[in-house]
C-alpha cells in the first residue's frame, strides 16, 4: 500500500479552507478554524483515528460558524476520497461504541461510494461555546457527502452536549480508523461488484 495522503483546498465567497491529511500518521493535528469548540473536535477526530491532520479555515465567522464547517466537512471529506484512491485492501466498514462520561454514542460507517448520513444527535443545548451544535449534522452530512461514506451517527443516551459531541467526533475517528486500516486478506477492492 502507497502513501496515503492528500492536500485539498476550497475556496469561496464565504471560506477559504486548506486541508493535508496522511491516513497513516500518529494523530498529530494542527487546527485553525476560528471556532475553539469545532477546533478541538477536530484535534479529537485526528487523534482517535490516528491521522495527521492540518486544518486551516478562513470563513465568515462574522455571519456565523455554518460556511466554515460545513465547508470544512466538504473539504476533509474529499481528502479522505483522494487520500484512499481506489480502496483497495481497506476494511471498509467501521463501528464504534463510544462511551463518554455519563453518555454513549454510536458511529457506524462504510466507505461504499453511496453517501448518505443518518444522524441522530438528541436534545442538545443550542450552543457549546461559539459553536451552534446544529453545525454537527451539517459537517457530517458535507463529510459523508464528499468522501463517498455511509454514515449512522447517534447519541444513544446522555445528558451533556459538551460530552454528546465529544463522543460523536471520537466515535467518528475510531470508526474511520478501523475502515481505512489495511487487511492483509483483502485482495483488491473490498465488495463483490470490484469497485466502490
Amino acid at each position: 500500500m502507497g502513501k496515503r495522503t492528500a492536500e485539498v483546498t476550497r475556496e469561496t465567497a464565504e471560506t477559504q479552507v486548506s486541508v493535508k491529511l496522511n491516513l497513516d500518521g500518529s494523530g498529530k493535528a494542527e487546527i485553525q478554524t476560528g471556532i475553539g469548540f469545532f477546533d478541538h473536535m477536530l484535534n479529537l477526530l485526528a487523534a482517535h483515528g490516528q491521522f495527521d491532520l492540518q486544518v486551516v479555515c478562513n470563513g465568515d465567522l462574522d455571519v456565523d460558524g455554518h460556511h466554515s464547517v460545513e465547508d470544512i466537512g466538504i473539504t476533509l471529506g474529499k481528502a479522505f476520497a483522494e487520500a484512499l484512491g481506489a480502496k483497495e485492501g481497506i476494511n471498509r466498514y467501521g463501528t464504534f461504541f463510544l462511551p463518554m462520561d455519563e453518555s454513549l454514542e454510536l458511529v457506524s460507517l462504510d466507505f461504499s461510494g453511496r453517501p448518505v448520513l443518518v444522524y441522530d444527535g438528541g436534545e442538545m443545548a443550542p450552543m457549546v461555546g461559539a459553536f451552534d451544535t446544529e453545525l454537527c449534522e451539517e459537517f457530517f452530512r458535507a463529510f459523508a457527502v464528499h468522501a463517498g461514506l455511509t454514515l449512522h451517527v447517534k447519541v444513544l443516551y446522555g445528558k451533556n452536549t459538551h460530552h454528546k459531541i465529544e463522543g460523536m467526533f471520537k466515535g467518528l475517528g475510531h470508526a474511520l480508523r478501523i475502515a481505512v486500516s489495511s487487511d492483509p486478506r483483502v485482495r483488491g477492492i473490498p465488495s463483490t461488484k470490484g469497485v466502490l
